[in-house]
């Protein structure tokens, strides 16, 4: 059962992000480096960690702002990771509607996400959980994520 992460969590969930950027050949600062920064923003309420297992084995990681066109929180989802050996089981899922509930709690009216096209199981699981790449409708005009270094 996912549970909300508290700063006693700042480690694992720093393990955890090491990990998933190490597994796809993307930079990371180190665990020790992303532990500190997890703790701060963390204590800073910038973030939002939602923890499956004990010791965790996987993770979803929020960032709330104000929305602009309603009176509420938009919802990011920065991190979605479940270790290899553990995938295939349902904990992504159940991060995923863990994530959810909290960014209701919290007053979030949506939530919006990234992540590659090749991550077909990603992309799978997210539309079997309602969201969509389109806008307004399901034929509406294809969305697209940008990014780029400043």
């Amino acid at each position: 059962m996912p549970r909300r992460a508290g700063l006693d969590d700042a480690a694992p969930i720093a393990r955890l992000l090491h990990d998933f950027n190490t597994e796809y050949d993307d930079f990371t600062p180190g665990p020790e480096a992303l532990e500190r920064r997890v703790r701060e923003l963390l204590e800073a309420d910038e973030i939002a960690v939602v923890l499956a297992d004990d010791p965790p084995q996987g993770l979803a990681l929020m960032r709330f702002r104000p929305a602009l066109w309603k009176e509420a929180l938009d919802c990011y989802l920065e991190e979605l990771y479940v270790v290899p050996d553990r995938r295939g089981q349902g904990i992504g899922r159940a991060l995923m509607n863990a994530a959810m509930d909290l960014a209701r709690e919290r007053g979030a009216a949506d939530m919006h996400l990234g992540t590659g096209e090749d991550d077909v199981a990603a992309r799978a699981l997210y539309e079997s959980l309602g969201f969509s790449n389109r806008e307004g409708k399901p034929d509406g005009p294809l969305n697209y994520f940008y990014e780029r270094e400043l």
